[in-house]
């Protein structure tokens, strides 16, 4: 064949027509003596053209082609010209697979599999698998008769003779009979074992639920029983070595290559139980040991193999525990657990290419039909199926998901399996990634049937469906307990009561009644409020169930939405505002204390919506704010009661805030630096207290005195206070000092401070819907019985003669928080020297803090408290971090400036920094501090009401738990992390505090 230089050849250009990407390689081929015959037939051009890779096509038939008998090629050739299905089939597989194309050139007559074209033909079972793999007598024919009958199963495939459904039940059907015929080479190896026992082989998985793919472990429990007269452990031993043989025929790589795994391991005990076990074993394990995953694994059990009674009594055995698991004692944590997918084993570069594990793969749809009929199948047989598809369409029958949902479900699972299945058939391995090479991108859309441009159509296609999975498969499980209660559409089936309280126990929900009814009123009627509720709830309420108290979520949601469902802005907010819904859904349910602060006045809840909202307001926003109120309002009451408005308004901030950060969102994983988040959360309610104070302080002046109170007066923060590390439930530890103006007599300015303080304890404590501040003034010189105000030279006189150590190493956590500047200062001055003190403390000092540490540890430990679990005051937790960092600081502060500081967490970085502490034991302290901090800040939020220790309520404990970062069911594992952080700590402290180290 001659071309004129530089201008294609006709053939070049058909080719390339005809889908080719390399013409110049198959021009080559096409060429070649082997194919004299038919190169110039159209007919052969038309039919690689129409395959999914034409080129792998071409080569795929060259191969087989050059390996045939020169009298077997010609017959092949003619065959393939005059015989349309043979050539679509032929061509279909070697377009689609190298891997079968490799099975052809090695057993090149096996084309021939391929020829007949008859009924039988077109749906085999298991019965013509078996015909198909009988002459099969060790692995290696095994092997060669098992891709034959594949090569069969594939063409039927490719040629879309057979759909998704019908070649994944062929795939578990050709993989039955493959069990069967290695376990019958088993037998035949060692007729002694089989004539002892019977063995039953249950399938499991896609496999036993008739829906296996390309490639796949096949998964499978052994069931044995000992024939008459034979001892029990003999037939087991023999069973186990027939099941373990019958494994490894399937399993291990011959000079044929392999079949696929046979994977026992969703056996009672996995790979630590035994291979094979008696009915009467497996049912004593399942009855007490087995765990609600293993049941929904149980759900797909089928006999496929060995005797088939014995298999037959196993399954029938099994299933009333399977369709019972529903209304097992852990059946809801463990739900909780396992709805919540597990992607951090798959690495990053490849999450966005998995087709199974990935957001919206196949395992989502998966696990959504699996749990609703376990859910629901309890009452309804109809959806006992091994088979996913068939269960969605049993569960859209009875009204369990809604119809139109099941469909778009239903087309998006075909696509993406129809995926898997083709990028498993190219080269027959296992695997689930989306492939990146341009190529296998090509070959794999247009064996989809996208020919246009085929990566562009695949891309958009995967990703449409995709998205449909990820926005259904959580909807699917509250769109119909909508229905249930809207009944608006009276022809479509709907979840009876029973079955939506069923779904809503499973779903966490502790009272299905009363969360029906809170549906019900949020969701009924033909309202444009009630079309946007019945949207976005079913969103809410996995959110809600994702939580430790559902119902409190949900109860919470229609509270505020009772309160707000007039105003314009709530609803739209929430369908609008992306993240906005999920706050509020996080927020409602994590414990009491954000919801009872929104509850309060609900428009706050504008705050979700914001993108700035939920970081806290500077000290100087506060300040302006509330003092501006103050100069508005007509009196001190009415001043204060705005103050302390804002002042709930912004602890609902910084609570939401902390929980959203704590438990993270679908866009923003949970941070992950704990301590940050404990210096926010100290730093924001330590400004808020302090802006109320100077607000009350400013209200309490006006109010007597006008503008000009006859005394300077300031307010200096103490413990946590003046460390910026208030806690939600903290009172306000406060010294109040006052220096007469001049010429204002003593007694006069002692009246009006007092006045003050006596005001402002008042007005912050008023009963009103809003959250009071306590003022806590006993840290004092003289404790209760001292005055409560004094001026600055009173303080200096006392503590100049009587100061005591404890009230020295009080004053470390000394800062003025509100009233005169000035006066604040003059007083930091004060006691710098007695916090500070030159040359550090003298042993006799030491000794005695040592003593009133143990004293403290001895005598304000609560009764019947447990010392490894108080956060406050036991072993390795605040106390002991704070007295061993501030002993640190009255011994070295002279002489580092870095220790001079309020802050706990600060001082110590700076103790490190100086070498007074090695990092390790610094970082040890750091993490137990932090923990215990969080401990009692999580107790605040879930209960509402401070405390030191782990709640007793089992539900507050795992909402403890899931502020910390455990999952549910992971109490256990929180209380030892807590135990060991803090042992350690306390290890530090020991040598550190109480040891020789100074």
């Amino acid at each position: 064949m001659t071309t004129v230089p530089g201008r294609r050849s006709s053939t070049f250009t058909r080719l390339l027509r005809h889908g080719f990407t390399d013409p110049s390689a198959a021009e080559q081929l096409l060429g070649l003596d082997e194919l004299a015959s038919v190169r110039s037939d159209p007919v052969l051009l038309e039919a690689l053209g129409a395959t999914a890779d034409p080129d792998l096509a071409l080569r795929g038939l060259v191969r087989i082609v050059e390996a045939e008998a020169a009298d077997e090629r010609q017959v092949l050739l003619d065959t393939l010209v005059t015989a349309k299905p043979l050539r679509d089939r032929l061509l279909g597989v070697l377009g689609s697979s190298e891997a079968l194309g490799d099975h052809l050139a090695r057993h090149p007559r096996d084309w021939q599999a391929l020829v007949t074209y008859e009924a039988v033909d077109l749906h085999p079972g298991v019965a013509e698998f078996e015909t198909g793999l009988a002459g099969a007598v060790d692995p290696d024919s095994l092997r060669v008769a098992y891709r034959r009958c594949l090569l069969t199963l594939a063409a039927r495939d490719v040629c879309g003779t057979t759909d998704l459904a019908q070649t994944a039940a062929e795939l578990a059907d050709l993989a039955t009979a493959t069990l069967r015929a290695a376990l019958a080479i088993a037998r035949t190896a060692a007729p002694e074992d089989a004539a002892q026992c019977r063995l039953a082989v249950v399938a499991m998985g896609k496999c036993g639920g008739r829906e296996l793919n390309y490639v796949s472990d096949v998964d499978v429990i052994f069931v044995g029983e000992a024939r008459d007269g034979v001892d029990e452990t003999k037939a087991m031993q023999a069973a186990t070595r027939l099941a373990a043989h019958m494994m490894r025929i399937c399993s291990e790589t011959t000079a044929e290559g392999t079949i696929w795994e046979v994977d026992a391991n969703l056996r009672p005990e996995g790979r630590n139980g035994p291979l094979v076990r008696t009915l009467s074993s497996h049912l004593a394990y399942y009855q007490r040991w087995a765990k609600t995953w293993e049941f929904q694994a149980l759900l797909k059990a089928r006999a496929v193999a060995g005797d088939p009674e014995l298999g037959a009594e196993y399954v029938e055995a099994v299933s009333p525990l399977v369709w019972g698991a529903a209304d097992r004692e852990n059946f809801v944590p463990d739900v909780q657990k396992m709805r919540r997918r597990v992607v951090d084993n798959i690495p990053a570069d490849r999450i966005e290419r998995e087709l199974k594990l990935g957001p919206g793969g196949l395992r989502d749809v998966e696990f959504a039909v699996q749990l609703l009929q376990l859910v629901h199948g309890r009452s309804d047989a109809s959806l006992h199926s091994g088979s996913t598809l068939e269960a969605l369409r049993a569960l859209a029958e009875g009204g369990y998901v809604g119809r139109a949902d099941a469909a778009q479900l239903d087309e998006a699972y075909r696509f993406l399996r129809s995926m898997e299945h083709r990028i498993q058939l190219y080269r027959l391995r296992r695997t689930h990634l989306v492939p990146e090479d341009e190529a296998d991108l090509r070959r794999l859309g247009r064996s989809l049937g996208m020919r246009t441009d085929p990566v562009a159509e695949l891309n958009k296609a995967w990703k449409r469906h995709a998205s449909v999975v990820r926005r259904l498969h959580e909807k699917i499980f509250y769109r119909p307990l909508l229905d249930a209660v809207a009944q608006l559409a009276p022809a479509e089936s709907r979840l009876s009561a029973k079955a939506a309280a069923h779904r809503l126990e499973a779903l966490g929900y502790a009272d299905p009644a009363a969360a029906l009814r809170h549906l019900e009123a949020l969701s009924s009627g033909v309202s444009r409020k009630a079309a946007i509720q019945r949207t976005l709830l079913p969103v809410l309420l996995g959110w809600f169930a994702d939580s430790a108290d559902p119902d409190a979520g949900l109860l919470g949601f229609r509270k505020v939405s009772d309160a707000l469902g007039k105003t314009p802005w709530y609803l739209r907010l929430l369908r609008d505002e992306g993240a906005a819904a999920e706050n509020l859904a996080r927020v409602l349910s994590a414990g009491r204390l954000a919801p009872d602060l929104l509850m309060r006045a609900p428009e706050a809840v504008a705050i979700l919506g914001d993108p700035e909202g939920l970081t806290p307001r500077t000290r100087a926003h506060l300040d302006q704010e509330v003092l501006a109120a103050v100069g508005r309002a007509g009196d001190a009451e009415s001043a204060v009661a705005v103050v302390r408005a804002v002042r709930r308004r912004e602890l609902f901030r910084t609570t939401a805030a902390d929980l959203i950060g704590s438990y993270g969102t679908e866009d923003n994983p949970a941070e992950q630096d704990h301590g940050a988040l404990v210096d926010r959360v100290g730093s924001a309610v330590t400004d808020l207290n302090a802006a109320t104070i100077a607000g009350a302080l400013r209200a309490a002046v006006r109010a007597q005195w006008g503008d000009t109170l006859p005394t300077r007066f300031a307010v200096i923060g103490m413990g946590r206070f003046g460390g910026h590390e208030l806690s939600y439930g903290s009172d306000a530890d406060v010294l109040f000092v006052h220096r007469p103006r001049e010429g204002v007599s003593d007694e006069e300015a002692a009246r009006a401070a007092n006045t003050v303080v006596g005001e402002m304890r008042r007005l912050l404590q008023l009963p009103t819907a809003d959250p009071p501040l306590l003022i806590d003034a006993d840290l004092r010189p003289e404790g209760k019985t001292g005055p409560l105000v004094r001026t600055l030279k009173s303080y200096e006189a006392y503590y100049r003669r009587w100061a005591l150590v404890w009230e020295s190493q009080a004053l470390l956590r000394a800062e003025p928080v509100a009233g005169d500047e000035d006066l604040g200062r003059d007083f930091i001055e004060l006691v710098d020297p007695l916090r500070y003190p030159m040359e550090g403390l003298g042993e006799d000092a030491v000794r005695e803090i040592r003593r009133l540490k143990a004293r403290m540890e001895s005598e304000r430990m609560p009764r019947g408290a447990d010392p490894t679990l108080h956060a406050k005051l036991g072993r390795g937790g605040l106390s002991d971090v704070e007295w061993t960092v501030q002993l640190m600081q009255m011994q070295h502060g002279w002489a580092e400036p870095g220790l001079r500081t309020t802050r706990t967490r600060e001082a110590l970085a700076a103790a490190c920094a100086a070498g007074l502490i090695p990092a390790e034991d610094a970082q040890t302290l750091d993490e137990a501090w932090v923990l215990a901090t969080r401990v009692r800040n999580a107790v605040m939020l879930v209960r509402g009401r401070p405390g030191d220790t782990f709640p007793s309520d089992a539900r507050e404990m795992t909402a403890v738990g899931r502020y910390l970062g455990y999952e549910p069911g992971h109490v256990g594992d929180m209380l030892d992390d807590y135990r060991r952080i803090t042992r350690r700590a306390r290890a530090v402290v020991e040598e550190r505090f109480y040891g020789a180290a100074s």
